[in-house]
């Protein structure tokens, strides 16, 4: 399929999805109740702390792409955001992968401590479901788009999905690891979510079943080339760029692409992947968005 690169109106369609995408949360994160203001700013510093934004703007794009309305969209897609900034933050304990940094920040857990962290965690957990069972009322969505989003992001978010990736990530660590463990590993911990991302899109335009099948193929390989990506920039990214540290895979004893098959090899799977995703959208209409934006991920520097 041929390749499609970001233009530069297609770069300002990302802003202005980012900046729709990130007034919405700020609405969504307000609080003014002295006695829990602490959970509402730990919740709100994590979300705000920077972030590419990724997952809520496949799910604007893929909803326009269909025909949909982004209003209407705008709550799955910051559903899906808060899901992935509880992630982080939990990620970030120290019963888990214990990492001082986020996004060039200190973690949340170093910010407001780890009770109050673990709290802002749940609480944007229970807002995303919140954020989707309301929106017929405060975006008109569509009911039973919105309770079909319950059940793929609660899907792709839970042990099953998201949450099942993180156990196996658990478990791994210190342990020689094969390739189809790691690919079933980041297919639910890393592509769930982002499959999560681009079904909601295809549900909140009210698309077919094919399309949901598609973007949900969209997705998973669309998550296995970012975390392949992410693995190389482990070893050999900046982390004044990235805004977290590098080697900490390597400290924590996990196993990752770049240490199993090596950077070069990576990188031609991360590409394979890449070319995948994009053939998922060769019967797409309006893909040429979509399809830039996987280019530029891919790219990202090494």
């Amino acid at each position: 399929m041929e390749k499609v690169a970001m233009t530069e109106n297609h770069q300002n369609r990302l802003t202005e999805d980012i900046a729709l995408i990130d007034e919405a949360l700020n609405a969504f994160l307000s609080g003014d109740d002295p006695l829990t203001q602490v959970v509402f700013d730990a919740m709100r510093y994590s979300m705000t702390a920077g972030g590419k934004r990724l997952r809520p703007v496949l799910t604007l794009e893929f909803c326009r792409a269909l025909g949909g309305d982004l209003k209407k969209a705008l709550p799955f897609a910051c559903a899906v955001e808060m899901i992935h900034c509880y992630s982080l933050i939990h990620d970030d304990l120290p019963c888990m992968d214990d990492d001082d940094l986020r996004r060039g920040k200190p973690s949340c857990h170093i910010q407001f401590g780890e009770a109050n962290a673990l709290l802002a965690g749940d609480g944007l957990l229970t807002l995303a479901f919140q954020t989707l069972g309301e929106s017929p009322l405060t975006h008109g969505s569509d009911p039973k788009a919105a309770l079909a989003a319950v059940g793929i992001l609660s899907r792709r978010a839970g042990v099953e999905g998201m949450i099942g990736g993180q156990v196996i990530d658990l478990e791994s660590e210190g342990k020689p690891v094969k390739e189809p463990v790691l690919h079933r590993l980041h297919s639910l911990k890393t592509s769930a979510l982002i499959q999560a991302a681009c079904e909601m899109g295809a549900a909140a335009a009210g698309a077919e079943d094919s399309y949901q099948k598609l973007a949900a193929d969209f997705g998973l390989y669309l998550g296995l080339a970012f975390q392949i990506i992410d693995d190389i920039l482990d070893v050999i990214g900046d982390e004044r760029s990235l805004g977290k540290p590098v080697g900490s895979d390597q400290e924590n004893q996990k196993t990752t692409y770049a240490s199993l098959m090596g950077i070069e090899e990576s990188k031609q799977l991360a590409r394979e992947y890449t070319g995948r995703a994009e053939e998922c959208l060769r019967t797409i209409p309006d893909s040429d968005f979509l399809r830039g934006l996987t280019e530029q991920l891919l790219s990202r520097r090494y």
